[in-house]
């Protein structure tokens, strides 16, 4: 086998595991840190597809909308959290319940607001040559971007203010409340943290999955097994079960078919469940 073919095909599965981990994180977040299991994860990664798509029709440069995106979520998911959330901790059914109904009235409004289909924006037209074989650039540049995401939200929960009161309000929460945390404030921000890096998700994949109304399904599915999967540490655990699982079904898909594929990545996370029912960082020692 030409060892270009292999090279082309193991970037392209890097790349691949990339982009479902930048469409993980922020539901990573929220579940790690707060136990919501926010069923609308991929709605607020469509919301900032289309407002990324929006302002780039209004004549701002593409990467300038990508910041608008995360501020639009960020506060869409702020007065989501205020307004309903906030009145079911400790419930997480209904939790899911709701979420769940939020999921179907914003797919619902996007359908209204902007049709099936949309426009995109294309993907930069330049390659990467490699031996016989060419892959696009964009999708390699994710690695890059998933490395500064996952370095992002280590040192806001490690070495920021927030951080330490949003962990604090998590794992000891009567003496968070004892001295002066206001757990509230701490749970909104936090979960419109989650929401503004599903919208950065949506924004910078955009040339590679156009804004449709229901382009969050292809990620939430995935990503909420890879948050499962990934345990109670939930950074370095999403980090490592995406490129797994990611990884591996796209270098399936590669030698075999797309269904082959997507039965690698079921049923390898149907068998790491049964190994592993809490995760697979359950008994690791560090907890981001």
């Amino acid at each position: 086998m030409e060892a270009d073919f292999l090279a082309t095909v193991l970037l392209s599965s890097l790349s691949s595991a990339s982009i479902l981990l930048i469409a993980t994180i922020g539901l990573a977040v929220v579940f790690g840190l707060m136990g919501v299991i926010n069923l609308a994860h991929g709605e607020f990664l469509m919301i900032g597809a289309y407002t990324a798509l929006t302002a780039t029709q209004a004549g701002v440069p593409y990467l300038l909308s990508i910041p608008i995106a995360v501020a639009v979520t960020m506060a869409i998911g702020a007065l989501v959290e205020v307004l309903i959330i906030s009145r079911l901790y400790g419930r997480i059914f209904d939790t899911m319940l709701a979420t769940w109904g939020i999921s179907i009235a914003f797919y619902q409004l996007a359908v209204l607001t902007f049709g099936t289909v949309s426009p995109g924006i294309g993907m930069p037209q330049i390659s990467v040559q490699i031996g016989d074989y060419s892959l696009a650039l964009y999708p390699l540049l994710m690695n890059v971007v998933a490395l500064l995401m996952l370095g992002f939200v280590y040192l806001l929960m490690t070495r920021s203010v927030y951080g330490m009161k949003a962990r604090a309000s998590i794992q000891v929460p009567e003496m968070a409340r004892a001295i002066g945390i206001s757990s509230s404030r701490v749970n909104t921000l936090t979960f419109a943290l989650g929401c503004g890096l599903a919208g950065f998700a949506g924004a910078v994949l955009l040339p590679i999955v156009p804004a449709t109304p229901s382009m969050g399904f292809a990620f939430v599915i995935k990503a909420f097994l890879t948050v499962v999967v990934a345990g109670p540490v939930t950074l370095t655990g999403s980090a490592l079960a995406a490129i797994g699982l990611g990884g591996g079904a796209s270098v399936t898909a590669s030698f075999l078919t797309s269904v082959a594929g997507d039965a690698f990545f079921f049923i390898v996370t149907a068998l790491l469940l049964w190994r592993f029912p809490l995760g697979i960082s359950a008994r690791w020692r560090r907890k981001l």
